[in-house]
């Protein structure tokens, strides 16, 4: 399975079709999205091009290869907008030979792990910041960054799982 990792879109559909337009040239089997969807939060400023009612329309046109959870960000009302559930905190998605563990990273992260043997791999967004290592109780913490609102001097990113490895790839 071929996973396109996603999050911290926070309204932006420049950078959302950036990065799809993206996914669609590696081909994926399900979009993983990690919250953080519409609403860019007050500590972000409005970002430029904030459109969330675009975003949206443009998610639910992948409403069938979409699993998602939700982000601190995220509320009941941008439930309303999208065709496709969004408020759960976690979701384990079963790739074969990896399961990922997707949260927003609020809840779970490096410093918080989810239960031992859940998961071969803890996704996560939140930090607006890419990263992928293994930890020495054998989990590995993977973040694909923002889509829209890169911090700590990383750029515009999402995450890609071929069905072997796992990728950044800037937008």
């Amino acid at each position: 399975m071929r996973i396109l990792f996603l999050s911290d879109i926070h309204g932006v559909p420049t950078a959302l079709d950036a990065a799809l337009a993206a996914g669609d040239a590696l081909g994926y089997d399900k979009i993983a999205l990690l919250g953080d969807l519409l609403y860019h939060g007050p500590r972000n400023g409005v970002p430029n091009f904030y459109d969330p009612v675009k975003v949206a329309e443009m998610l639910n046109a992948h409403k069938d290869e979409i699993v998602a959870v939700r982000g601190n960000c995220d509320a009941e009302v941008d439930q309303m907008m999208v065709k496709f559930p969004i408020t759960a905190d976690y979701q384990v998605l079963d790739a074969g030979n990896k399961k990922f563990f997707l949260t927003h990273g609020h809840l779970w992260n490096e410093w918080k792990l989810p239960p031992i043997g859940i998961a071969d791999v803890l996704v996560h967004g939140h930090t607006h910041v890419p990263e992928l290592k293994t930890l020495e109780c054998g989990m590995t913490i993977f973040n694909p960054g923002s889509v829209s609102l890169p911090k700590g001097g990383s750029s515009r990113s999402f995450g890609y799982y071929d069905g072997e490895n796992l990728k950044h790839y800037v937008i």
